[in-house]
Parts: C-alpha cells; structure tokens; sequence
C-alpha cells in the first residue's frame, strides 16, 4: 500500500520543541489526550473513532487553509508534549492561535514556547496582521499562557458547540517589532 500524498506541512524549530505535521501515528495519543477529561475545554472527551475524527480534521486543515497546527515534540527524545498552532475552521470568529498540552506536560513553558513559534510563522510566513486565542473562561492555565504571549482581553465569542469564550487579542507584528514580548523571546 502506498502512502497517502499529504499537505506540505513545514516542520518548525524552537529551542526544546520540534513541530511536525499531525500524522496516522498520533492516533494513539490523542486518543489518551481527547479520551481524559483533560480534553473538555477543547471538546472532549472523545472516544477513539472521534479522535480519529479530530486527528482527521487537524491533517485536513492544512490543505484547506494552508495552515494549522502542529505536534509539538521534545526535540532530544522525541516525545510529544502538545499541539500547537493556527486555527480558523468554518465558524471560527477569526484565525486563532490554539495549543493543547498533552496529559502531564503542562507548566513547563511548552505551549508558550511553540505558540512563539507558530505566531512568528503566522506573521513573518503567512502575513497575518492580527491573531485571537479563545479560551474557556474557567480555563485559567491557557488564559496564562496567552498572556504571557502578550495577548489581552478582546471580547468574548459563543460557539455553538463550546460554549461562551474569552477572546484574548495578540499583538500585532509591528508591536513585536518595536520591542513587544517576542523582541525579548
């Protein structure tokens, strides 16, 4: 059997965390991440034919918006710690910057490193002029995270699906140009 022609997926480095495409062999652990009840901000828990689904879903962003997130790996063992990345499906209010820490590897700076990452890709890459991360207004660790990437309260969303969200706005390129949080990342 030949293997599928995927998206051209780039592969970003930061200083701890390789980001890779999304692939068949994450199935397994997303299916221990969206089948924990770790998942239920970012719509689970999940059985494994919706992991499935979802994991489905991540690969066919890329080819229908050029873009989307990433497998964050531990560079010196491989290990994966999150998904990290750019997100706008179809009911999305705007192009999001989204990250989920697999079971066990929060607090360690891992979203915040490869959220970086993917908001330089967004902005220098892509072109982005602005970015939004939604979070769940008891999610405090990611509201955290999206304030230390420099980003403030923007509003609010309700998504059908998730409920109400916080919008948290980043800053734009030229704020991290002029010595915004990435000048000093």
């Amino acid at each position: 059997m030949t293997q599928p022609t995927l998206a051209a997926i780039p592969v970003l480095q930061t200083e701890r965390l390789t980001l890779r495409g999304p692939a068949a062999q994450d199935h397994d652990l997303l299916s221990a991440f969206y089948g924990s009840e770790r998942s239920h901000f970012v719509g689970g828990p999940l059985d494994r034919e919706k992991t499935w689904r979802q994991l489905a879903t991540e690969i066919g962003h890329w080819t229908l918006r050029g873009y989307g997130r990433w497998m964050a790996d531990l560079t010196e063992t491989g290990e994966t710690v999150g998904m990290v990345g750019l997100w706008n499906p179809d009911g999305w209010p705007e192009a999001e910057i989204g990250w989920d820490l697999m079971n066990g590897h929060e607090g360690r700076g891992y979203a915040t490193e490869a959220a970086l990452a993917a908001r330089a890709f967004a902005y220098d890459v892509l072109g982005w002029t602005t970015a939004i991360s939604l979070v769940a207004p008891e999610n405090h660790g990611s509201a955290r995270v999206a304030e230390r990437l420099g980003a403030q309260r923007d509003g609010a969303f309700q998504h059908a699906r998730f409920g109400p969200l916080h919008v948290y706005r980043h800053p734009g390129p030229e704020a991290l140009t002029d010595g915004g949080p990435e000048a000093y990342a």
